[in-house]
């Protein structure tokens, strides 16, 4: 059981990632990629990943076990920022870090702190180890994560954009209500299912929440009480139904494909670039065809700092799905959101 303590402040710093982050997703990505669980998600991903990958998973696979810890320093947090940032941050761990975190590795093996063979090259600290560490992530990241990372943004998107209504209706409270099944908030703790035993105190350093596509079944934590806290958590994998909504044929007809999947991309609110990234259009033709739906009185438009924000009207909202979808709760999301998940089935990483 993880428990996570608030404090009035902790709930005043609660936030959400802007982006995903590079590095949780290709760490827990090599989680998914030996285990056979969840193939209706990942057993695509999976079989192309594999064909790609070649020598520098034997390093990683030392280095980030199948289950239980690995180590904190592999994920910092620069690996919001991009690829060279989050590797720049790597490079310039203290070799004290290095040494102490590889120690834990082995204790989770041999039941005391001590560094695996295969890693004490690296717990020293030298620069030729830890570049060829680098270069195994890189290596790794390019085959397994490059490909699919505009489909991996845009449904961690999709998600911020779920857990921002809550937020927008509720505060932090609702925010953490709206998590995923596992978790459970019963205000000023939030409790999840968790492999072992574990009490995280914000005092009153706030929270990260970062939604990940390759999470699964549990959420993940950072093990150093020192670090700033993050909560990596699970988005729902929901598979497209095999029959089109209500309205969509019809609607495209009426506005043509491409402006019916920009309209359709706007759920529950997005920027011009993340229309553009969700609809799989030029940035321009997002920014073209939002206008046209404005002045349709289908799409409000609003200024937040350098960008604009998209949001359905009503009259959007029913030309989508009808009067019934717009007037749904948002509690009634999350027991959609409860379903999706219930059908690929809890499985702890």
């Amino acid at each position: 059981m993880l428990r996570i303590h608030f404090s009035g402040n902790d709930l005043a710093g609660v936030r959400m990632a802007a982006r995903p982050d590079v590095l949780w997703e290709t760490i827990l990505s090599f989680h998914r990629l030996r285990d056979r669980r969840g193939s209706v998600v990942y057993g695509e991903w999976r079989s192309e990943a594999r064909i790609r990958l070649g020598a520098e998973t034997r390093l990683l696979a030392a280095l980030v076990p199948g289950r239980g810890y690995f180590p904190d320093f592999l994920t910092p947090p620069q690996g919001i920022l991009g690829l060279d940032e989050a590797l720049d941050a790597i490079r310039g761990t203290r070799p004290a870090r290095l040494h102490t975190e590889l120690s834990l590795i082995g204790a989770a093996r041999a039941g005391r702190p001590a560094v695996p063979s295969a890693l004490r090259a690296l717990a020293d600290g030298g620069s030729e180890p830890l570049g060829r560490l680098l270069a195994a992530l890189r290596s790794y990241h390019r085959a397994a994560i490059e490909p699919y990372w505009a489909h991996i943004q845009a449904r961690v998107e999709a998600d911020r954009a779920l857990r921002g209504r809550a937020l927008l209706d509720g505060g932090a409270d609702e925010l953490l209500a709206s998590l995923p099944p596992m978790f459970r908030w019963q205000s000023p703790v939030l409790e999840a299912d968790y492999p072992v035993d574990r009490d995280v105190h914000l005092d009153g350093r706030g929270l990260l929440l970062q939604p990940s596509y390759f999470c699964r079944g549990t959420p993940v934590v950072l093990r150093d009480p020192g670090l700033p806290p993050v909560l990596v958590y699970p988005i729902t994998h929901c598979e497209a139904p095999t029959v089109r909504e209500p309205g969509l044929p019809s609607l495209a007809k009426l506005v043509g494909h491409t402006r019916s999947a920009v309209l359709s991309a706007i759920g529950d609110g997005g920027t011009t670039s993340e229309l553009a990234r969700r609809a799989g259009v030029s940035l321009a033709s997002a920014s073209q065809h939002a206008g046209v739906l404005r002045e349709a009185g289908l799409v409000a438009t609003l200024r937040h700092g350098n960008a604009v924000l998209h949001t359905l009207t009503p009259l959007g909202a029913a030309l989508l799905g009808g009067p019934q979808r717009h007037r749904e709760s948002s509690g009634a999301q999350r027991r959609r959101e409860t379903r999706c998940y219930a059908r690929n089935g809890p499985v702890t990483s």
